[in-house]
């Protein structure tokens, strides 16, 4: 323990004799004189030699592209490896499919045209039919303009729930995302004295929840009302995923503006911009390629429903759930995607009424990556989450069996019945493989693990 004293004797004089040492060897090194291995006396006045530096450690990167003449599996291995797999009760009601990324062939599936409750791998196509409708770098634009009353302003968004009253220099929950303190600088830039603030909600229609959507999941934190004026996703702690969710997510974007601008969030109500109002504020979205790549790594409901919406407007369709759901599916059919047997209620795979066989999803992760030779949606394989590592799958595979933690990526699905993961592996020949696999009538607690091995079992196998 220090006393506080300034230390004085011999061990004062060791420090000194240390830094003359040290300066006496750099001298020498400066003017290229060879020396010899310094020494310095301990407090115990014994000579003690330092060890020479040690060589430097550089990196050595390791991680280079696969093969392209890696072995693929044949069928009949993958088939003897597999079938005691499906052995499992766990897997419940099962399907699904295992193609080679390089070739785009079906190696092996179970009952790949089963339609089932796909959960959040309902995003897979919601994905993919925003990569083939709109560009990679479209943003999604809220404003202010000025209202119909001396003194109000207008919010108004087409749903941008990246959008954050965290103040600059503190994150919201999306990197990138817009903030609401921008939108009240340009107000005060404009001179404009702020009575009244109204929060247009109309470039959405239709219902704010879907079907098969439960009530209770608000509070719960998977999700919120569907407005197209919502902060981080309308959760209540902006930057905790499954923290409660907002009842009136646009009202609170029009709260957080007031406090913004110094005034009373009491000043808030719903109301309607008029046309050709003039535009006192703006802000924009990140681009889609960004927030898609935070739509499947976190595999974030609300933010699956806006771009939804985004797709439905690039088909001149409604910003509604049937007008999402069927541009979806629209925009895959004209791209070649066989989506028969697809129903869905939602973009997002919350609700419980959707329907999507193996096959259509295992079809749009091979043409991802590569299979057929299309590169429209080879970005979303970096959107995945990594096995053992990020997003929805950083919990697993980090524990216990680590066979496929860092080989996988792929896009996780959860709901109280149903388990789901369509992605890609590299097997231990070297071989790209992509699979989609489902189960039903188990609860996650249960199908995830069974999901899981199964897919352990693409990454060890070698099944030429």
């Amino acid at each position: 323990m220090s006393s506080g004293k300034r230390p004085t004797g011999p061990r004062l004089r060791t420090r000194i004799g240390l830094v003359v040492a040290a300066l006496a060897i750099l001298v020498a090194a400066v003017v290229g004189v060879a020396l010899i291995t310094p020494t310095f006396i301990d407090d115990t006045g014994t000579d003690v030699a330092l060890a020479p530096e040690p060589a430097p450690i550089l990196p050595a990167p390791a991680v280079v592209p696969v093969s392209p003449d890696a072995p693929a599996p044949s069928p009949a291995g993958l088939q003897a490896v597999l079938t005691p797999a499906l052995q499992n009760p766990d897997l419940g009601r099962f399907t699904g499919t295992v193609a080679d990324a390089a070739t785009g062939q079906v190696l092996w599936s179970v009952d790949a045209d089963s339609p089932m409750t796909p959960a959040s791998t309902t995003k897979i196509l919601t994905a993919a039919a925003a990569m083939m409708a709109l560009p990679a770098d479209h943003r999604v634009t809220t404003k202010v303009v000025a209202g119909e009353a001396p003194g109000q302003v207008v919010l108004t968004g087409e749903g941008d729930p990246t959008l954050t009253a965290e103040p600059v220099g503190r994150p919201g929950f999306y990197d990138g995302g817009a903030r609401i303190d921008d939108l009240a600088e340009q107000i005060r830039k404009t001179g404009t004295a702020v009575t009244s603030i109204a929060v247009d909600g109309s470039a959405y229609s239709g219902p704010s929840s879907a079907q098969g959507w439960f009530p209770a999941d608000v509070a719960a934190g998977y999700i919120a009302p569907i407005e197209p004026v919502t902060l981080d996703g309308g959760r209540s702690v902006p930057t905790v995923d499954e923290s409660p969710r907002s009842a009136t997510p646009g009202l609170d974007a029009g709260r957080a503006l007031a406090r913004a601008l110094g005034l009373d969030p009491a000043i808030v109500t719903d109301g309607r911009a008029q046309q050709g109002a003039g535009s006192l504020a703006t802000v924009q979205s990140a681009p889609l390629r960004q927030r898609l790549s935070q739509m499947l790594g976190f595999s974030d409901n609300v933010l699956a429903e806006a771009v939804g919406r985004e797709v439905a407007e690039s088909q001149g369709g409604p910003a509604s759930f049937d007008g999402a759901t069927a541009a979806v599916l629209s925009v895959l059919t004209k791209n070649g995607v066989d989506v028969s047997g697809v129903v869905l209620e939602d973009t997002s795979g919350l609700s419980v009424d959707n329907l999507i066989p193996s096959r259509v999803l295992g079809q749009i992760v091979t043409t991802a990556a590569g299979g057929g030779g299309e590169q429209t949606l080879r970005p979303m394989l970096d959107y995945l989450p990594v096995a053992g590592a990020t997003g929805t799958l950083a919990a697993r595979y980090a524990s216990g069996d680590r066979t496929a933690a860092g080989w996988l990526r792929a896009k996780t699905g959860t709901l109280s019945t149903a388990s789901a993961l369509a992605g890609y592996v590299v097997d231990q020949s070297g071989r790209v493989l992509t699979f989609a696999l489902m189960s039903n009538d188990r609860p996650p607690e249960v199908g995830r693990p069974a999901l899981d091995a199964l897919a352990s079992t693409l990454r060890s196998c070698g099944c030429t």
